[in-house]
């Protein structure tokens, strides 16, 4: 079986190291027909168009900054950030591997069996979040009126911001696409013009405590798929360095080992593989890497110049706020 942990200790770039994993995957999926690893090659060249092509990042990072501009205009009160990064190419293999453990488990559970070859490469045709865009907002406090709470505050701004962002994309070039979370609450803050295109994570926090608005677009201009996500400030620490990211990463462990536990071993390889896959990945010695651009002392002091592990970064940019002694109407 091949893996991506067999290429990461030749001092290779991660454009070569993407070239070798999906060459020598190709070959042995033709070898042992195995459509899942001809599909993850397809996944993996997407992710290796997305590393090596420049020309696309500049016209969508100028337009993703044309909303910054009218957020600056708009909200000059709030401070804000629009961080745009490409996952890396670790993580991006641990989730293509890990929507395959997923889909089977949950499958297997609910059926007894296995799902059939078309349905599990359907499942696998959902990545849209290669290319993310993030903005966070904070209100400083002196601008909140007697009786008002920051949070509330904030809240409210988020979603007219959101708003705000679906329609103003649209007119360049971008078209929103409708979420797949049916069933879902939908605050009454979202329009309902927008409402069906968001994944409302506010009005349905996940089980870690998880909050977020998810919007997906289609570029098409640069023919790609983006994620914007949109959180206060509060959401970001709590999903960036708060419970949100520590458990859930010990929570994925233990989920994962109990399907292992619930999956006959040999029954069924595409299970066998990805779950292999996955968990080889999250041993990985980082500090043994030997990848170009790429250096981690450990987990925590990592020099990621690649996007091997923490994601390429497209655009940082950044707005404090003014007025810190005016109140706002």
């Amino acid at each position: 079986m091949k893996k991506l942990n067999d290429y990461l200790y030749s001092g290779d770039t991660v454009l070569k190291i993407l070239q070798r994993y999906s060459e020598d995957l190709k070959q042995s999926a033709k070898e042992t027909n195995n459509q899942i690893d001809l599909l993850h090659c397809n996944f993996l060249r997407q992710s290796a168009e997305l590393l090596e092509h420049n020309d696309f990042l500049t016209s969508q990072s100028q337009r993703i900054r044309e909303f910054y501009k009218l957020m600056a205009n708009e909200y000059p009160f709030l401070s804000f950030t629009f961080k745009g990064r490409i996952k890396s190419l670790i993580r991006a293999e641990a989730k293509f591997n890990g929507y395959i453990v997923e889909y089977i488990y949950e499958y297997y559970i609910e059926h007894g069996n296995y799902p059939s070859l078309p349905e599990l490469k359907n499942c696998l045709n959902c990545f849209r979040d290669l290319i993310a865009y993030r903005i966070v907002i904070s209100l400083p406090k002196c601008h909140l009126k007697e009786g008002e709470t920051l949070a509330d505050e904030e809240i409210k701004y988020l979603y007219d911001v959101a708003n705000q962002l679906l329609g103003f994309l649209e007119e360049r070039g971008f078209t929103a696409e409708l979420s797949s979370s049916r069933g879902q609450k939908k605050s009454p803050l979202l329009k309902e013009s927008v409402s069906p295109y968001y994944r409302d994570y506010i009005a349905n926090s996940e089980s870690n405590g998880y909050r977020s608005l998810h919007i997906t677009f289609y570029d098409n201009i640069a023919r790609c798929y983006v994620e914007v996500q949109l959180r206060t400030k509060e959401m970001d620490d709590f999903a960036e360095i708060g419970p949100a990211n520590h458990l859930g990463y010990e929570k994925r462990q233990e989920s994962e080992r109990a399907r292992r536990d619930a999956i006959p071993k040999g029954e069924n390889i595409y299970f066998d593989d990805a779950y292999e896959r996955v968990i080889m990945l999250q041993q990985l010695e980082l500090s043994k890497l030997d990848v170009n651009m790429f250096s981690a002392v450990n987990i925590s002091l990592i020099n990621d110049g690649c996007g091997l592990y923490r994601g390429r970064l497209i655009l940082p940019y950044e707005h404090l706020s003014r007025f810190q002694n005016d109140l706002i109407d």
